[in-house]
C-alpha cells in the first residue's frame, strides 16, 4: 500500500468477517445486559418496570438465554477463527500482552503526566485493547461456567455442594455489572468518544488515528513491512491438516452446545396459568430438603417476585412468604392454582418433592 493511498483512503484494519463478528458481540452483550441486570437488581422499582416493558420474567429468561447461547456459538466459531490463523496462515498472537506492552504502559503515564513530549509508538493491538480482549475472555469464561451451574441447578447440586448455586449466582452477576461498568467508562470512551473509532464499522482508521493508538504498526505499514504469509504449499498443506481437525472439533463443541442448553428440563418453567384443580399431592412435607428448596426457589424464578429469602418485594407480591404458617396442603394448593397475579404451576413444572422441598424451606426462614 502507497503512502499516499492510506492517507487519502485510510488504512485498512478489520475485515468483513471481523466485523460482523463485532456486530454479534455487541448485538449478544446489549441484550444480554438489558435481560440480566434487571434481574439481579429484580427488588428495585426501576428493575421491575424493565421487566414488565420486556414482556415479563419468563420473556426476559428466555431471550436471556437464547442471546447467552448464541454468544457461546460466537466464541466457538472465534476460537476456530483462531487456531486457523495461527496454525495455517502463522500469524503473530498480536493480542498477548509482552514486555513492549509494559514499557507503553510506562510510557503513556509519562507522556498523560507532561514528562514526556512523545507519544508511546503502539503495536497493531496497544495495551489497553489487550486487556479489555483477555478481560472479555476471562468473563466470557465466567459468565458461561456460571450460567450453567444457574441455567442447571439441579444437576450441579447433584455433582457440588448446594452453597456453590447462591455462589455462582454472586459471581455471575459481579462479573456482569462489572463488563457493563468497563464497557460504559472505558470502551466507549477510549473508541467512541476520545477517538471517534469507527473501523469497526468502516475497516479503516485514519492516518492520525493510526499515528496516536498504533505508531509502530504505522511505521512498519510505511516502510512497507508486513508480516509474510507461509508459501502457497505449505500452507495447502496445513490446511489438509486442519479441515479435519476443524471438522472433528466442530461437532464436539456444537454437540456440547446442545447439551448445555437441554442439560436439565427444569431449569427454566415458562408456567402458562393452568387449573390445578383435582389434583392431590403424593408426597409427605417431612421428605423435604431445605438445601433443594433453596436451589429451586431461584431456578423457577420465585425470587424475582417474591425475594430472594421470600422476604418480599415492592409491588403485587409485597408480603414476605418466609416462615410460613401456612399447612404444607394449603401451600401446595396455593401453589398449583396460582393466586392473584401468580401463575399456577402444574406438576410439569414442580413435581410434588418440589413443593415439599420448598415448603420446608420456606418454613425455615424468618
Amino acid at each position: 500500500m502507497a503512502k499516499t493511498q492510506t492517507h487519502h483512503d485510510g488504512y485498512q484494519r478489520f475485515k468483513p468477517s471481523q466485523r460482523f463478528e463485532h456486530i454479534i458481540v455487541i448485538l449478544t452483550f446489549t441484550v444480554l445486559a438489558l435481560t440480566g441486570i434487571p434481574q439481579k437488581f429484580s427488588s428495585h422499582d426501576w428493575a421491575k418496570s424493565m421487566i414488565d416493558f420486556l414482556g415479563g420474567i419468563e420473556s426476559v429468561r428466555i431471550v436471556h438465554r437464547i442471546m447467552a447461547t448464541l454468544l457461546v456459538a460466537e466464541s466457538i466459531y472465534h476460537g476456530g477463527i483462531l487456531s486457523y490463523k495461527i496454525y495455517v496462515l502463522g500469524q503473530r498472537l498480536t493480542m498477548i500482552p509482552g514486555i513492549k506492552d509494559a514499557r507503553d504502559v510506562w510510557d503513556y503515564i509519562r507522556y498523560n503526566l507532561g514528562w514526556s513530549k512523545e507519544h508511546p509508538h503502539m503495536p497493531r493491538y496497544n495495551f489497553g485493547e489487550k486487556a479489555e480482549y483477555l478481560a472479555m475472555v476471562w468473563g466470557t469464561l465466567i459468565m458461561v461456567l456460571t450460567g450453567f451451574m444457574l441455567w442447571n441447578p439441579i444437576g450441579t447440586a447433584a455433582i457440588l455442594p448446594g452453597a456453590w448455586i447462591p455462589a455462582a449466582k454472586a459471581a455471575h452477576g459481579a462479573e456482569a455489572v462489572l463488563a457493563v461498568l468497563s464497557i460504559i467508562t472505558w470502551h466507549m470512551y477510549n473508541v467512541h468518544v476520545k477517538m471517534l473509532n469507527k473501523s469497526m464499522f468502516t475497516g479503516k482508521l485514519t492516518h492520525g488515528q493510526m499515528k496516536e493508538e498504533h505508531g509502530a504498526e504505522l511505521a512498519e505499514i510505511e516502510a512497507g513491512r508486513t508480516w509474510p504469509l507461509p508459501p502457497p504449499e505449505v500452507i495447502q498443506k496445513r490446511r489438509r491438516v486442519f479441515l479435519p481437525y476443524a471438522v472433528v472439533m466442530s461437532i464436539i463443541l456444537v454437540a456440547g452446545l446442545i447439551y448445555f442448553v437441554s442439560f436439565e428440563e427444569s431449569a427454566i418453567s415458562t408456567v402458562p396459568r393452568l387449573s390445578a384443580a383435582g389434583e392431590t399431592i403424593d408426597v409427605h412435607p417431612d421428605i423435604g430438603d431445605p438445601v433443594i428448596g433453596a436451589q429451586l426457589w431461584t431456578a423457577t424464578g420465585c425470587d424475582a417476585c417474591h425475594g430472594a429469602r421470600g422476604e418480599g418485594t415492592e409491588g403485587l407480591a409485597n408480603f414476605s412468604i418466609a416462615g410460613t404458617s401456612l399447612s404444607f396442603e394449603a401451600f401446595a394448593t396455593s401453589v398449583r392454582r396460582g393466586p392473584a397475579e401468580m401463575p399456577a404451576y402444574g406438576k410439569q413444572q414442580l413435581s410434588d418433592e418440589d413443593l415439599a422441598h420448598l415448603w420446608v424451606w420456606l418454613t425455615t426462614k424468618e
